[in-house]
């Protein structure tokens, strides 16, 4: 496939593995030529696993699955967590969610969260049985532990490697049902009671893991989105289906992942933001003694943020990291705005330049080169970012960058024009003002 440089997957995991899954779960794991789009190239190997029907699939970026994985402890975008005590029903409850899921516009592949099941011997002590053999229940269940799953005696020392000594039955004994239930279990050391005399021994289907959070059991719907999809519309569809759920008693359902997780950091972004804004305009009061000069500066701000949006409505990129530089991108106007307006009135309490279009033009004119040189070494710094913010690992500081980049430009010309004309029209109250206040 064009764009592909390397292939490589891992089918199951073992046992004590960090994640434990079964022979049914696969990763693919795919490396990206680096000349290679990496959205174009990304779509054709959607178009190859989507020719495979009956397999739940999800492809996206290494970087993708560990902020996921670190938000939810999920692969999807959209994770809805049940919890109870019951998983058969935690397990229809996921099944019927995903079902009615699927109806939802953006949503691709929701689905429970992978359980197998796969057999597993059961041994129910009988309690009358082992009073009729004047044998205790606790004592049946320990030697049978001990047989089938092993118990460590103790422990010796070879070299620097710890080595422990288990204690546990044959292999043969361990072979099938049978023997497992003609295994003896010695009660005085002396008499040996088989087990099966004793025991109900089964085989039964249990899920092949059984995930707990919060002291409770688990089951995760992962919901991936569509190519294209909006995650916060689709994260409100799938709230409003979510809240509709009749769950039986002592089970509840939670929704997490990068929709869940999105809305919280942009309600604490917006918090944090509204105090920053706050204080950048209690320091432009302090430092201009004045009112009107701190609200002409800081009404100008909303400008500066002109040029963030429309890069970021043109890029069709919108995420935490646009946020975050709409926020970098109003620090920045009001550095240029305060140095701007320090330096009128400078020009006119240091030297005597009357307040006018003169001292203006000639502080505009003193400042234009190092705004200029600053937006554009920061400009140049952010240009190999948006040039590459296509390719993989890229995925949250490029929104950022365009929109830093595109804020560069409105807040220059809002420093160099918009700023001047309002000090010349604002500037001089201002002025008569901070006199008044010193005299």
């Amino acid at each position: 496939m064009p764009g592909v440089r390397n292939f490589g997957a891992h089918i199951g995991r073992a046992e004590v593995a960090d994640e434990v899954v079964g022979p049914n779960f696969a990763e693919l794991w795919i490396s990206v030529d680096p000349n290679a789009d990496l959205a174009v190239t990304s779509q054709r190997v959607r178009d190859v696993v989507d020719g495979y029907p009956g397999v739940f699939r999800d492809v996206q970026t290494y970087l993708q699955e560990r902020m996921r994985e670190v938000l939810s402890g999920g692969g999807g975008a959209i994770v809805i967590r049940l919890r109870g005590d019951d998983i058969d029903a935690l397990r229809a409850i996921a099944g019927t969610l995903a079902h009615d899921l699927e109806a939802v516009p953006g949503i691709s592949h929701p689905r429970p969260e992978a359980q197998v099941l796969v057999p597993q011997i059961q041994i129910h002590v009988d309690a009358d049985r082992c009073a009729a053999f004047g044998i205790e229940p606790g004592l049946v269940r320990a030697r049978a532990a001990t047989l089938l799953a092993g118990d460590t005696a103790g422990q010796f020392v070879r070299g620097l490697q710890p080595i422990d000594v288990v204690v546990w039955g044959t292999e043969e004994s361990r072979a099938d049902v049978a023997s497992v239930r003609d295994l003896g279990i010695a009660v005085d050391g002396r008499v040996l009671t088989r087990l099966g005399d004793v025991a109900d021994v089964t085989i039964v289907p249990v899920p092949n893991t059984i995930a707990h959070d919060a002291t409770t059991r688990k089951l995760d719907v992962l919901i991936d989105l569509a190519p294209g999809a909006d995650l916060s519309s689709v994260s409100t569809a799938v709230a409003s289906r979510v809240s509709a759920l009749e769950l039986p008693p002592g089970h509840h359902a939670e929704i997490l992942g990068e929709g869940a997780a999105r809305s919280a950091a942009r309600t604490r972004l917006f918090g944090v933001a509204a105090l920053a804004i706050v204080g950048i305009f209690f320091v432009l009061l302090a430092d201009f003694r004045s009112a009107r000069l701190a609200l002409m500066v800081f009404a100008g701000l909303p400008f500066a943020l002109v040029g963030g949006v429309v890069a970021a409505a043109t890029s069709g990129v919108v995420s935490l990291g646009t946020l975050i530089g709409l926020v970098a991108v109003i620090g920045i106007a009001a550095r240029n705005g305060i140095m701007l307006v320090s330096h009128f009135r400078h020009l006119e309490r240091e030297e005597g330049v009357p307040f006018g279009r003169e001292l203006v033009v000639r502080g505009a004119r003193e400042r234009l080169g190092p705004i200029l040189m600053t937006a554009l070494a920061t400009g140049l710094a952010l240009v190999p970012v948006v040039i590459g913010g296509h390719t993989a690992g890229h995925e949250i500081e490029h929104p950022m960058a365009v929109v830093i980049l595109g804020g560069l430009v409105s807040s220059t010309i809002l420093t160099l024009l918009v700023t001047p004309a309002l000090y010349v029209w604002l500037g001089g109250g201002g002025r008569g003002a901070e006199a008044a206040t010193v005299d």
